[in-house]
């Protein structure tokens, strides 16, 4: 078993849609490294339960907040109650994001507004909260695509809108954070194992035939790159996009 070292002891994290999949695993691995976790979810609290009692069995401080990533104003709230709770906040990780499959003459305004609203909207406003709770070290990370590199599906027209415009924030965000001292980067993941995309799902074969490597991702792979960006040796990384996908871009 790798030994996770204690890089962020006393940082205190915010990881939205930290209940499951992807953002579990980076809630657990934020708390493993020592830092005081919050997670956000929406329909699961058993499940947000569960994560804060590994974190806390780990020996770091967490607690879940009940909060829709779509609404500004729940997402909001629960920034500023995280901070406040922690007294302060080190990290943002916006991972809550929701996808929305299906041919161009299917999808309604609804299905549309509620991609954007939690993948783009909801994340520049979380960022916007966060910003005004950190100090110089600060770091925020988004959870993107790697669609926003490569697509090659129909019907993904809006859930890769959506994550592009992930990566064209990072990157201007980067530059009204920056002279604060403050980081923004974007992590894209491909096909990664979740209980919602099984490795023996429906799709897996189509999907391990697009894959270099023969397998899907595991959600810790994507743990370790966001406490990188999260940890004290990621400073002079700003506003990148860096894509763990098994070579499915490429």
């Amino acid at each position: 078993m790798t030994k996770i070292s204690p890089n962020l002891t006393g940082k205190r994290a915010l990881v939205t849609g930290g209940s499951r999949g992807i953002g579990a695993a980076i809630a657990r691995r934020l708390g493993a490294e020592g830092a005081a976790v919050a997670i956000t979810y929406a329909s699961s609290p058993e499940a947000a339960a569960s994560v804060v009692r590994d974190i806390e069995a780990a020996g770091s401080k967490a607690f879940a907040i009940k909060a829709d990533s779509g609404s500004v104003t729940e997402l909001q709230a629960a920034v500023n109650a995280a901070a406040e709770r922690m007294g302060g906040l080190d990290i943002l990780v916006n991972n809550a994001g929701v996808m929305v499959f299906g041919p161009l003459g299917d999808i309604t305004p609804d299905e549309f507004d509620r991609a954007m609203n939690v993948n783009v909207r909801g994340m520049f406003f979380a960022a916007q909260a966060a910003a005004h709770h950190m100090q110089a070290g600060g770091r925020i990370i988004n959870i993107g695509s790697n669609t926003a590199v490569k697509s090659n599906v129909a019907g993904s027209s809006v859930y890769t809108l959506s994550k592009t415009a992930v990566a064209g924030m990072t990157r201007a965000l980067a530059h009204d954070l920056g002279p604060r001292g403050i980081t923004i980067n974007n992590v894209q993941p491909g096909p990664t194992v979740t209980d919602m995309n099984p490795a023996d799902g429906p799709h897996a074969q189509w999907i391990l035939a697009q894959l270099p490597v023969g397998r899907m991702g595991d959600a810790g792979e994507i743990a370790s790159i966001v406490a990188y960006l999260a940890g004290p040796e990621s400073g002079y990384m700003t506003g990148a996009s860096l894509t763990m996908d098994g070579g499915m871009s490429t």
